[in-house]
């Protein structure tokens, strides 16, 4: 029997790389009513370190009369660093088409260290997420993308990235909404409502991915979805 043709073998292949996956383990009942109560203070180290919720970090301060210029980032010391590094690894890749080991590993440690203090931070689990690396019930899939890269599309990365910025802005400001809410449920009933736990973690999605796009930790453009 002759082998299929290349065309034949090709055919199943998907078109479209699938979306960097993100999940959260549930956890609707039984909740500690007691940490819940008192989230955000018991996150604060993680928040200064890898920062909290879009809903939180989403918001820059003004500059109020006889004040210097401050703001509020969303990712807190590490992101300023991973920032930092996307920065570098930009013009690395935009030059030379390649973006150096170290600097995609850093923002790599970071996002994973950040998903699972988000998940924290926002109610979606009661396990005090490790400092660093280390097992957790909240995730982010990373794979290091394929060199040489596309340098068209890292150079104009932030500008292909706009609608997906809008529409996480928007969301972020309904997931504190539906936070304050499940923060009720649980205090009350020791619940998570279902349908806001979904929500909550389609949106933890949606902007990890946006993140991972604009940190040039991942090439592929994330979908427009909760899912």
């Amino acid at each position: 029997m002759s082998a299929p043709s290349s065309s034949a073998a090709g055919a199943h292949e998907p078109l479209v790389k699938p979306a960097l996956g993100v999940g959260v383990a549930p956890a609707l009942e039984g909740r500690n009513r007691l940490t819940c109560a008192f989230r955000l203070v018991l996150a604060v180290p993680h928040l200064l370190l890898v920062g909290g919720p879009i809903a939180l970090g989403l918001t820059w301060a003004g500059r109020p009369e006889g004040q210097d210029l401050g703001w509020q980032g969303s990712g807190g010391a590490l992101g300023a660093v991973a920032c930092l590094c996307a920065l570098v690894s930009w013009f690395a890749i935009v030059f030379t088409g390649r973006h150096p080991r170290g600097l995609w590993e850093t923002g790599a440690f970071y996002l994973r260290w950040r998903v699972r203090a988000v998940a924290y931070t926002a109610l979606l689990r009661d396990e005090y997420p490790p400092f660093g690396e280390g097992s957790y019930a909240a995730f982010v899939e990373l794979v290091r993308p394929e060199e040489p890269r596309d340098r068209v599309a890292i150079a104009f990365r932030i500008v292909l990235a706009l609608p997906h910025l809008i529409a996480v802005w928007l969301l972020g400001v309904a997931w504190a909404c539906t936070t304050v809410i499940a923060w009720f449920g649980i205090l009350f009933t020791g619940r998570y409502p279902a349908g806001l736990y979904q929500f909550a973690v389609g949106v933890l999605r949606w902007s990890t991915r946006v993140e991972a796009y604009l940190l040039l930790l991942d090439d592929r453009y994330p979908p427009f979805s909760l899912e």
